[in-house]
């Protein structure tokens, strides 16, 4: 059965290897999990994905191959007590069917017919008025009808046990083609990790000690080595106001996702097009300006460059001088583009409108040619692409 699972996780294009699925094998032969298919559930997914962003996928076909199943095994019945079950008929059943069970031979009978069948089934069974299994007339199993049953996967009225992890999907905003939130942005930007150990030595180093220590003929010697911090350095350029207005939150999150995994990290405002001044505050964003050659000459080649825009405008705006809509520029918004590529080689553009636009407006199409196709959509995917480009 667990061959046929695995190639339904490769049929949805889950990378899944062998190697992986024998270490899940391995766990079951130990009996990691045994009878419990939320414990299966959390021992596969650890062994099998890999990637946070997968979940949702994982649980896809989890439940669609798994569903209704609980995995049993002939020691269950010890913990199945009589008061349990009588709690749970107290709960489920009708005064009708209470006194059914007591005619059919109460619950003597039925456990010890429950005892029965947990020896002798071998596999899920479905439908039926036998086997533990689903959507029969048994009295064991779920999604069914008895007025005798003990329920087995299934808590309440239908689909609350043997389901409830898969079901509820709790990592489906995780999915790559779904919407973002900023714990979602913090998997995608960590793609941009490079660690490096600075600042002061304030962290057991535990390997270093175990070789000092049998060095040092079995006498304590403690080696402490700086804090690792991710070491990438990142500049990001928002474009704010106008039609960004639609896109706020989603900006919001990104800049707190940023903030969180970036030790270095700084932040620049600027307006559809990047010209001779950006600003922290937009408050004051016509008194308290930043000269970009003052960033340009600031921040070493050694930063990577993420701008976020929907870079929709008047093509004017990017080719040519004085065409802001806010005020007489110089220099064309490309000539500054241009100066931001030279200065620092690991430039993307992240852009929050949905990419099936992208070829229907011009401005876009522009800045795409001028930063060497390297923008990328503001989805899950799109952030993976965009980190895996910044750390070549």
């Amino acid at each position: 059965m667990l061959i046929d699972f695995f190639y339904q996780l490769r049929k949805a294009g889950l990378k899944v290897t062998v190697t992986e699925f024998l270490v899940l094998l391995e766990a079951l032969e130990r009996r990691v999990a045994v009878c419990s298919v939320e414990d299966f559930y959390y021992l596969a997914r650890g062994a099998l994905i890999k990637d946070e962003s997968q979940f949702d996928r994982f649980d896809q076909v989890f439940g669609s191959y798994f569903k209704g199943l609980e995995l049993i095994s002939d020691d269950l019945v010890t913990e199945l007590p009589e008061e349990w079950l009588r709690s749970l008929a107290e709960r489920v059943l009708s005064e009708e069917e209470k006194a059914r069970i007591e005619a059919l031979g109460g619950w003597e009978q039925l456990m010890e017919t429950l005892k029965q069948r947990l020896e002798e089934q071998e596999k899920r069974h479905e439908g039926g008025s036998k086997w533990i299994g689903t959507r029969g007339t048994s009295p064991f199993g779920a999604d069914g009808y008895n007025p005798e049953g003990v329920r087995i996967g299934q808590k309440k009225s239908r689909h609350r046990r043997a389901v409830k992890v898969w079901d509820k999907r709790e990592f489906r905003n995780l999915d790559s083609s779904r919407e973002i939130g900023t714990r979602n942005i913090k998997v995608a930007l960590r793609r941009l990790r490079q660690f490096a150990r600075q600042g002061a030595a304030d962290v057991l180093d535990l390997d270093d000690t175990i070789r000092s220590t049998a060095r040092n003929a079995g006498h304590l010697d403690l080696k402490m080595v700086p804090e690792r911090h991710n070491a990438v350095k990142v500049l990001i350029f928002f474009d704010v106001g106008g039609s960004m207005d639609d896109h706020v939150r989603v900006c919001e999150e990104l800049f707190s996702a940023a903030r969180a995994e970036f030790k270095h990290m700084e932040y620049f405002y600027f307006h559809n097009c990047l010209y001779e001044t950006v600003w922290k505050d937009s408050r004051r964003r016509h008194s308290e300006t930043i000269p970009m050659l003052d960033v340009l000459h600031t921040y070493g080649p050694d930063y990577k460059v993420i701008f976020v825009g929907d870079a929709t405008m008047s093509p004017y705006e990017i080719i040519y001088p004085g065409a802001s809509v806010e005020h007489w520029n110089e220099e064309a918004g490309s000539v500054w583009l241009e100066r931001v590529k030279a200065t620092w080689p690991q430039v993307i553009w992240l852009n929050p409108e949905p990419e099936q636009r992208w070829a229907y407006t011009q401005s876009i199409q522009i800045i795409r040619e001028l930063l060497g196709d390297r923008m990328y959509p503001l989805t899950l995917e799109g952030l993976e692409q965009g980190m895996r480009q910044l750390r070549k």
